[in-house]
């Protein structure tokens, strides 16, 4: 954050300044547990909690009405974090690159982050923290830019029409990948068509000079290469960025090559699942975009450690036990490339062969689609060949429906405890456990407790 007078932020967002005139040199947060000292507090009002009721000790406060702070009061706090920092980024130099997609998002923002903190520095790259990607979480990450960053890495999502083209009013993107098009949300949006026409708002803000990254193996983000006035390059199995000779090792970690115009170059990734190429593809087709050769680029992506909990997250109890907790998010795309990765740690090297466990919950915000979703999951599973489901709570009973109709064992509980039961008292060394669902099914403590049976663990 560039260092503000509270009037000076009062006159840029349209507010009125309450109490003292003090500087603001800190970035801006909503989490009154975790205070920035000389930052600034947004205090939004939301279903359950006013943070204008937790302002006290605040250096600063960007709020709807005067608190024990100094308050910069306005009428809408969320809207004026967005101006405030449209205002901060147009005085930095800074190029900013914005991902989207129904999956893959936070995978890509992490991979990129972390090639171009190891190419241009580590003060040089301001990212998206986890998947802090709407009205609130990108101007969150603007406004811990500075003048000595760089690169401003932004993941974006939608949850409708026009919200990723407010979000690129706040942020404009020189350089914009749209990974794919699938069945997230799409309960709120109504279908796929409807995702790829919001999603494509991204490309759409690009200037001229800007330049799209798009998914050439997922025919909604091709056919977005019209819409925009910038270059457009591809990533895929037939993009103009593409992989080959992909394998995995033992714990699913792929080996693969990446090839652009001739020029190919070994990548090994430290993070488990296949689903991991494309979104390494991704993100070296932004680096390249940005001005960095393929050799360096996947050599920096084989160094990129995993920057987020709770996804694809590896980890092996001292017998043995390996443990994948993949309970940030999901949807029946995700979840399938986790299956897919589950079985492939189960496969092994062929020397030795684990028993897979999948523990999965509900995956929201499918709308009309909840039930025919959580069957496909359930399908998938048989058709992989995992040897036992797990299904967790009610919410998510029609994966039992898909998952019985192949072979495999179908265990049905009725919430996180009797799932962490089954699993302490049926899974051991022998073992893998995928732990997977949406995010407001908490099963990541699921995972932890499976942990927990062994005072003694390793992180793979």
């Amino acid at each position: 954050m560039i260092p503000l007078q509270l009037s000076a932020i009062a006159e840029i967002v349209g507010g009125a300044l309450h109490g003292e005139d003090v500087t603001v040199s800190a970035p801006a947060y909503v989490d009154s547990r975790t205070p920035l000292a000389d930052g600034l507090f947004v205090a939004v009002v939301g279903e359950r909690v006013d943070g204008h009721d937790y302002a006290d000790g605040a250096h600063a406060v960007l709020g709807s009405r005067p608190t024990t702070a100094p308050t910069v009061v306005v009428a809408d706090p969320v809207a004026a974090l967005g101006r405030l920092a449209r205002h901060v980024l147009d005085r930095l130099d800074t190029t900013v690159l914005a991902v989207t997609g129904s999956q893959g998002k936070t995978g890509t923002k992490d991979y990129l982050a972390a090639v171009l903190r190891t190419l241009a520095g580590e003060s040089a790259v301001v990212a998206t923290a986890a998947n802090n990607n709407n009205e609130l979480g990108v101007p969150l990450t603007v406004l811990r830019a500075d003048t000595g960053t760089r690169f401003l890495v932004v993941e974006m999502g939608a949850r409708g029409i026009g919200h990723i083209s407010y979000l690129c009013e706040i942020a404009p993107p020189s350089i914009a990948a749209v990974l794919n098009v699938g069945t997230a949300h799409v309960g709120e949006f109504g279908g796929r068509e409807q995702i790829a026409l919001a999603k494509g708002e991204l490309v759409e803000a690009l200037p001229t000079d800007g330049t799209a990254v798009l998914n050439a193996d997922d025919p909604l983000v091709a056919a977005m290469a019209p819409r925009t006035r910038a270059r457009v390059v591809t990533f895929g199995e037939s993009g103009t960025l593409s992989w080959r000779d992909v394998r995995l090792d033992p714990l699913g970690r792929p080996q693969f090559v990446l090839e652009q115009d001739g020029d190919a170059h070994d990548v090994r990734l430290l993070q488990t699942g296949l689903h991991q190429v494309a979104n390494a593809a991704a993100a070296a087709a932004m680096a390249i975009a940005a001005g960095f050769r393929l050799a360096d680029v996947s050599r920096a992506l084989g160094e990129a450690a995993a920057a987020s909990r709770w996804r694809m997250e590896v980890t092996e109890r001292a017998d043995g036990l390996v443990v994948v907790n993949d309970a940030y998010n999901a949807n029946p795309d995700s979840v399938r490339a986790a299956l897919e990765a589950l079985v492939a740690i189960g496969r092994g090297d062929g020397t030795r062969r684990r028993r897979t466990v999948a523990v999965l919950g509900e995956m929201k915000e499918l709308g009309d689609e909840h039930d025919a979703g959580h069957r496909a999951v359930g399908v998938d599973a048989a058709r992989l060949g995992v040897d036992v489901v797990v299904v967790v709570g009610r919410a998510a009973a029609a994966i039992a429906e898909g998952a019985r109709a192949g072979a495999g064992e179908v265990i049905v509980t009725a919430g996180r405890d009797e799932a962490t039961a089954w699993v302490r008292q049926n899974a051991g060394g022998e073992d893998v456990v995928l732990v997977k669902a949406s995010r407001g099914a908490a099963l990541e403590v699921v995972a932890e407790a499976i942990l927990m049976d062994s005072s003694e663990e390793t992180t793979a």
